[in-house]
């Protein structure tokens, strides 16, 4: 018994020096991209990922196009040595063959050490961006960060109502919407028919989210309006149709249609433009497109979402 006592003491403390398994890896809201975090790092309230109690320690996670994953790959193959003073590595993870680098750099005055990984994910590629200062590295040393990053998973979705949750407004109906993805956790959401694999321009979908400040004026915010509409990005040769100010749940917007062509196959659209805004703070912005031959239907259901926005509190 003397032996053994000992010898599970070892156990347990061997045990729990480990990484922690998939399961008990941590997702930001909102993202499909997560791991377990370093010791004495939780949940971050400015931006999606961990940060330690002072802020010091960061840990920033997000989600980059697909292609993003292809092109590092590439470049770390093209030059296996890395640059002056940028170390590349690799390392398994249950989410794949993540790449990552290590640097050292400054913040303000302050010295720090910089990592930054990618990994491949399901219609994405997982970013996570660490930054340490260099009298914390003693304790966030390099083979920790390495078992944070060999921790790394993804989940196939987040569920609606988590990414509905981050939004700054409440969205109550969805009008039948079946693909909701976030874009920016916080800021914007996608409502779709299609999704992320096959594309969004060959069905109806629409963007909601905020924009910064607004003009006051009725004259320029028409102008604003219709400028914002033609610079839609993903629709071209547009054509301004209609656009003029209404009333949005009781307060003053504008709405603005253009017929453009959008997509690899150039399919006819018709997009239509709301801006709800504000007297002071962010305005609520909507953007709905659908193929021309399906705009009838659509449109009576991108109302239905408008309508259905509602300030949180």
């Amino acid at each position: 018994m003397k032996l053994i006592r000992p010898l599970a003491a070892l156990a347990l403390l061997v045990a729990s020096a480990l990484p922690a398994g998939a399961a008990d890896a941590v997702f930001p809201p909102g993202l499909r991209l997560g791991m377990v975090p370093l010791i004495g790092l939780s949940t971050a309230k400015t931006f999606p990922g961990f940060e330690s109690g002072d802020g010091s320690v960061k840990v920033l996670i997000t989600e980059l196009p697909p292609a993003a994953y292809g092109e590092v790959v590439s470049a770390f193959n093209s030059n296996p040595a890395g640059t002056a003073g940028v170390k590349q590595d690799k390392i398994e993870t249950p989410a794949g063959l993540a790449y990552f680098t290590t640097e050292s750099g400054k913040a303000g005055e302050t010295p720090v050490k910089r990592y930054s990984m990618i990994v491949p994910g399901a219609g994405f590629s997982g970013y996570v961006a660490v930054q340490i200062p260099e009298n914390a590295t003693k304790i966030y040393t390099d083979e920790a960060v390495r078992q944070m990053f060999a921790s790394t998973v993804t989940r196939k979705q987040v569920s609606t109502e988590e990414q509905i949750a981050l939004m700054p407004f409440k969205i109550t109906d969805l009008a039948d919407f079946k693909d909701i993805r976030t874009l920016a956790p916080g800021a914007s959401i996608i409502l779709a028919d299609g999704n992320e694999s096959m594309g969004y321009e060959s069905k109806p979908f629409m963007i909601l989210g905020l924009i910064g400040a607004t003009p006051q004026q009725a004259d320029d915010r028409a102008r604003f309006a219709q400028e914002a509409a033609l610079q839609i990005p993903g629709v071209r040769e547009s054509r301004v149709t209609m656009s003029e100010p209404i009333r949005i749940n009781g307060q003053q917007g504008f709405e603005t249609r253009i017929d453009g062509v959008s997509g690899k196959d150039k399919t006819p659209v018709t997009v239509v433009q709301w801006i709800r805004f504000s007297s002071g703070g962010a305005s609520l912005r909507i953007i709905a497109s659908a193929p021309r031959d399906q705009w009838p239907a659509a449109f009576t259901r991108f109302r239905a979402v408008r309508d259905g926005i509602q300030p949180k509190g």
